[in-house]
Order: C-alpha cells, then sequence, then structure tokens
C-alpha cells in the first residue's frame, strides 16, 4: 500500500537480524573484527554452521557473520552485491575514538568530517576490512531522529518526510 496510511496490521521490519561477509582468509578477517566488534560493544560467538567454522558478532539488535570463502574472489563494491555496511553510533565523539583506534591498528579511513552532500549532520568515517568490504561509522543524525519520531504521519511511500513538511507547511 504505497500511499496509503499504515494499519497496526502492516509488516514493519524492526532491524536488520544479520548479515553474513564471505571472507578469503578466516583468521585474518577474525583479527581485524575482534577488535572492532569488540570496540562497538559486540559480543561473538564461534559456532560452526554446516561444519564450516563461522564466527557470529552480535549486539543487541544484529549479528555480523563471517564465513569462510568458497573461491578466492576480489570484493568488488561496484559490482552487484553489497557497496557497504554502515554502523551507526550515538555521538561524534564515538565515531572519533573509532577512528582513532583504527589508525592505532594501522587500519587506512578517512579522518571523521561532516558529509552535508548526503545530508545535514552526516558525520563519518569510511574504511575497509581486510577483504575490501567497506565499511563505515556514523553517528546518529538529528536526520534520523525525526523520521524516527515522525513515522507515524507519513502518508506516502515516496519521500514521505518530504510531503509530511508539505503539508503542515514546514
Amino acid at each position: 500500500m504505497p500511499d496509503e496510511a499504515r494499519s497496526n496490521d502492516d509488516i514493519e521490519v524492526l532491524g536488520i537480524d544479520h548479515l553474513y561477509f564471505t571472507v578469503s582468509d578466516l583468521t585474518r578477517s577474525e583479527e581485524f573484527y575482534d577488535r572492532l566488534m569488540q570496540l562497538v560493544g559486540f559480543h561473538k560467538g564461534d559456532k560452526a554452521v554446516a561444519g564450516e567454522a563461522h564466527l557470529h558478532y552480535f549486539n543487541r539488535v544484529m549479528q555480523i557473520s563471517l564465513r569462510p570463502a568458497r573461491q578466492l574472489l576480489a570484493h568488488d563494491p561496484y559490482a552487484p552485491g553489497l557497496h557497504h555496511l554502515c554502523l551507526q553510533v550515538r555521538t561524534r565523539r564515538q565515531v572519533d575514538v573509532v577512528y582513532d583506534a583504527l589508525q592505532a591498528w594501522g587500519v587506512v579511513a578517512s579522518e571523521p568530517a561532516l558529509y552535508p552532500e548526503y545530508f545535514e549532520g552526516y558525520y563519518a568515517t569510511f574504511f575497509e576490512d581486510p577483504d575490501g568490504i567497506r565499511l563505515e561509522i556514523i553517528c546518529r543524525t538529528a536526520y534520523r531522529d525525526e523520521l524516527v519520531q515522525r513515522w507515524d504521519d507519513f502518508r506516502v511511500f515516496l519521500n514521505p518526510l518530504a510531503d509530511l513538511r508539505r503539508r503542515s507547511g514546514e
């Protein structure tokens, strides 16, 4: 129902449950992700799946799992598939802390900065894992807060916040 009000019976995704990354060297990736995921508040499980070693990093809302690749192909963020994963933290200071840790670990990362071309208040750092999978850490933005706060007032599928602002004379 693209342009109709939502009812309480409509399906709503509550978050990403899990993502699986296929990695070329599980041991090398484990070293990278152990440090990163512990820094950003995740825990770890190591339950094998179908007899193959897997690593599972999880927090309150999602899980990121690593599994060994069956073919050793370079990751291409511009080929069909995953372009990048962006993890949200609460504050700009937390983005800075992650950046500082990445630097200490020898990981090349963009210096945290504002990216107004995305939208106001977009403050992030960008980097890659050992297989070239692009990662981003962003702080929670006022834009995201507004989407959450005004969610129940959206009436259309396409550009609902712009529509709401137009309707309310903002």
